[in-house]
C-alpha cells in the first residue's frame, strides 16, 4: 500500500473536523472551566502530528502539558495568565538538560529595561544591545498577543534574536492593550515609540539615521501601520519593516483561517476573541490600520520583509499583504516556513526553522541598513 502523503492526510483531518463540527457544540468538556473540548483537542493534536516538524511538535506538546485554558472561552485576566509558547520552550530546554538563561542562549546581547514616551504616558520597554562600541542600527519592535494578552517579556526570544542576527539595538515596547485601551490606542503608542526612538537613538548606542520597524503577529501589524503613519506624518522613513506573521486584514474566512481553524497555539476562534476585545464597533474593522491590505501603501518604506508559518491562520494575511505591497511598488520579500506554527519565530533555542527565520530576518535588516558585511 502506498503511504498517505502529508497533504492528503491533512485534508483528511480537516474533513474529520467538518464531520465533527456538530459534535463540538455538544462536547461535554467544552465548557469545563475553559478547557478545550476533547474532540477539538484530539483533532488538533492529530493535525499537528501530521504537519509539524518534530522539534516544533515538541514545543506544542510541552505547551499542552502546561494545561493552558482555551483563550476563546475565558476572561481577559485568565487568558493573560495562561502559559505561553515561551514557557513551553523553557520546558523543552529543561528536558534537554540545557540552560533557560536568555543571556546564555543568545550570548553577546545585553538587555536593559527603560521607559519610552507613548501617546498617553510613559511605556515600559526593553533595550537589547549587541556587544561593541556602536553606534548600531536600531529596530523598534512590537510584541504579539492579539493586542490583548502578552507583553515584551513573553516575546524576548524574537526581539533578542533580531538584535543578535541584525547586529542592531532593539527597542521592544509594551504598548497599551485592549480592552482597557481599545483601538487605536496601541497604534498611537507604536507611532509615539517610533518618534521617541528617532529622537533618542544616540542615547542607546544607536544610529538615528538607521531606524527600522519590526513586530510579530499583532506587532507585525503595528510595524506596518507605523510605517504608513510615519509617511503620513512626514517623519523619517523607516529603513525597513520586518513583519512576522502579521495581521493585515479582518476577514476570518481566508483559506488559511479555514485550513487552520483549530490549529494551536493560534486559531480562528482565538483571533475572533482578540478582535472582539479590541474594537469599539464593527466599523473599526474597515479602518486601514487593521485592514492594511486596503491602505495606501505607496512610499511607506524602502523595503518590507514578511515571514509566515505554514500552520497558521495568518498565513494568507502575509501573502495578501505581499501582493498589495507589490501592487503599490513597495519592494517586498516574503518567506513561508513549512512544518512550523504561529509563534515559532521566538523559539530559536529549540526549533531549527526559527533559527533559520531569525537569520533571514537579520540578513534582510543588515541589507537595508547597509551593514551586511559587518
Amino acid at each position: 500500500m502506498n503511504p498517505v502523503s502529508p497533504v492528503v492526510a491533512t485534508f483528511v483531518a480537516i474533513a474529520a473536523l467538518a464531520a465533527a463540527s456538530t459534535t463540538l457544540a455538544a462536547d461535554p468538556a467544552a465548557s469545563d472551566a475553559g478547557k478545550p473540548g476533547a474532540v477539538k483537542t484530539a483533532i488538533a493534536k492529530g493535525v499537528g502530528k501530521i504537519r509539524a516538524d518534530a522539534d516544533m511538535l515538541d514545543v506544542l506538546k510541552a505547551h499542552a502539558s502546561l494545561n493552558p485554558k482555551a483563550i476563546e472561552k475565558v476572561d481577559v485576566a485568565t487568558a493573560r495568565a495562561n502559559p505561553t509558547i515561551a514557557d513551553a520552550v523553557n520546558v523543552v530546554l529543561k528536558q534537554q538538560g540545557k540552560s533557560t538563561n536568555p543571556d546564555e542562549l543568545v550570548p553577546g546581547v545585553t538587555a536593559k529595561d527603560i521607559s519610552v514616551q507613548g501617546a498617553a504616558g510613559m511605556l515600559p520597554a526593553t533595550v537589547y544591545t549587541p556587544a561593541g562600541a556602536g553606534p548600531f542600527p536600531v529596530v523598534v519592535y512590537y510584541h504579539g498577543g492579539g493586542w490583548v494578552i502578552a507583553d515584551r517579556k513573553v516575546y524576548d526570544g524574537g526581539a533578542r534574536g533580531i538584535a543578535k542576527q541584525a547586529n542592531a539595538v532593539v527597542v521592544s515596547v509594551d504598548y497599551r492593550r485592549a480592552p482597557e485601551n481599545k483601538f487605536p490606542a496601541a497604534w498611537d503608542d507604536a507611532l509615539a515609540a517610533y518618534k521617541w526612538t528617532l529622537a533618542n537613538a544616540a542615547s542607546i548606542k544607536g544610529d538615528p539615521k538607521k531606524v527600522a520597524l519590526a513586530g510579530e503577529s499583532a506587532g507585525g501589524n503595528l510595524a506596518l501601520a507605523t510605517a504608513i503613519a510615519a509617511r503620513d506624518a512626514g517623519l523619517q522613513q523607516p529603513a525597513h519593516v520586518l513583519a512576522v506573521y502579521p495581521v493585515t486584514q479582518t476577514s476570518l474566512n481566508t483559506e488559511s483561517y479555514i485550513e487552520n481553524a483549530i490549529a494551536q497555539p493560534l486559531n480562528r476562534a482565538i483571533v475572533k476573541w482578540f478582535v472582539d476585545h479590541l474594537v469599539n464597533s464593527p466599523a473599526d474593522l474597515k479602518d486601514p490600520r487593521l485592514q492594511l491590505v486596503d491602505a495606501k501603501l505607496a512610499g511607506m518604506a524602502p523595503g518590507v520583509t514578511i515571514i509566515n508559518a505554514r500552520i497558521d491562520p495568518l498565513r494568507a494575511d502575509g501573502s495578501r499583504m505581499a501582493a498589495a505591497l507589490k501592487k503599490a511598488d513597495v519592494p517586498v520579500d516574503r518567506r513561508e516556513y513549512e512544518g512550523v506554527t504561529h509563534e515559532f519565530f521566538g523559539t530559536a533555542a529549540v526549533v531549527a526553522k526559527a533559527r533559520d527565520a531569525q537569520a533571514y530576518a537579520g540578513q534582510r535588516l543588515k541589507q537595508a541598513f547597509g551593514t551586511s558585511g559587518s
